[in-house]
């Protein structure tokens, strides 16, 4: 039970690491706004932001377009006056009857079911493309986590490291307390026995001092230190979030390709679409000895694509794809749902890299208000960035 309970724990620290990840910090306490150094490096490191996220964005927008057209010709089709729908599902009917004869013809040969191989025809064109991007996009990732997990584990060492020197300079000045209040205790009794008893107490006095001046020296030396070791650590420690902030724009938008990539082609790594790709190009070849039935298959797409260029239909060429889609309502809201899935999934990247376009640009618009003195500098700096 103990061991199931430890893997429970990790899974959920590990969970809350890659929460944590998605999150921008500012942190610009430590931050001498008054260097010039520092503060170009703070404002630029908010600049880069800006243009990844915008970089991103552009992107993302082409590929939002395409969906988004692609649920408008549904729309379009939908909205069909009856006359004409019913022209285009006789077409349709026919083109689908020609598929499932086509799939009598192949018979027990098929090395691959009829969904996995229209799946992939759909997206023919790009499935090479996707793979690749899928196996550098999980390359990627599986660096990027590398990456935030050993920033993770030096800011952690960093803070242990400060809370130390934090704990350090309070024990020394309680021990400078001690030694002060020692050595007036000790005075007062040298005080006693010169004068109470008149002892001889002049080497008591210059012992005492001695003393109190080696401990007072001591310990001034290691608060300077403290000090100085302190204000590194402060300096690692931001320097580390910014690294930490431009590391997770990077895991974000990754993420969010990776999770857009499976959700396009209907996979969950790039390994299984490879081999999905390879047995779909066996298929291929095999179904290419039955040409009597492609052939009257163009003649009934040519007909279909000629019926639909009357419509407003952006891109009528990829319905050829999709004709069970046009007689069969419950297909054509399943391709709906996928669209809509891909295009949130777009919307998300494209929000979240607005977002962070933002809060970048209101970090540098607060600065400039908090800051007034530079301000002429930092906007010079964002018009050069422009």
């Amino acid at each position: 039970m103990g061991f199931w309970q430890k893997l429970f724990k990790r899974k959920k620290a590990k969970q809350d690491y890659e929460e944590d990840w998605e999150q921008i910090v500012y942190a610009r306490d430590d931050v001498d706004f008054g260097d010039e150094e520092q503060r170009s490096r703070y404002i630029t490191n908010c600049l880069e932001q800006i243009a990844d996220a915008s970089k991103e964005m552009n992107l993302l927008t082409g590929e939002y377009s395409l969906v988004t057209s692609y649920l408008t010709d549904m729309e379009e089709l939908e909205a069909l006056p009856s006359q004409e729908k019913e022209e285009l599902e006789r077409i349709a009917h026919i083109l689908h009857s020609l598929e499932q004869e086509r799939q009598r013809y192949q018979g027990k040969q098929n090395r691959m079911s009829d969904s996995e191989y229209y799946k992939i025809r759909k997206q023919e064109n790009e499935v090479e493309e996707g793979i690749a991007k899928l196996k550098e996009s999980e390359n990627y990732a599986a660096l990027i986590k590398q990456d935030l997990g050993r920033l993770d584990g030096e800011r952690h060492a960093y803070e242990y490291r400060r809370q130390e020197m934090e704990e350090l300079l309070i024990n020394l000045r309680g021990m400078a307390v001690i030694f002060l209040t020692a050595l007036v205790i000790c005075m007062v009794m040298l005080c006693i026995l010169q004068f109470g008893f008149e002892m001889n107490t002049y080497l008591g006095y210059f012992m005492a001092m001695l003393a109190a001046a080696i401990a007072i020296t001591v310990l001034c030396v290691k608060y300077t230190d403290a000090q100085r070791e302190l204000k590194r650590v402060r300096k690692a420690i931001n320097r580390l979030i910014q690294l930490q902030n431009k590391v997770k724009i990077r895991y974000v938008n990754n993420s969010n390709l990776l999770e857009y990539l499976y959700i396009k082609y209907e996979t969950d790594s790039a390994s299984k679409l490879q081999k999905s790709w390879e047995k779909y190009q066996q298929e291929k070849e095999e179904r290419k000895q039955y040409a009597e039935a492609e052939a009257k298959l163009d003649y009934y797409q040519k007909q279909l694509l000629n019926q639909l260029s009357h419509y407003r239909v952006s891109n009528p060429e990829r319905w050829l794809n999709q004709v069970s889609a046009i007689i069969d309502k419950r297909e054509m809201v399943e391709i709906r749902h996928e669209l809509i899935l891909r295009r949130q999934a777009l919307r998300k990247q494209l929000d979240y890299n607005r977002d962070v376009a933002q809060a970048a640009h209101r970090e540098i618009m607060d600065i400039v208000e908090n800051y007034p003195e530079y301000a002429g500098d930092i906007l010079e700096m964002v018009n050069k960035y422009e």
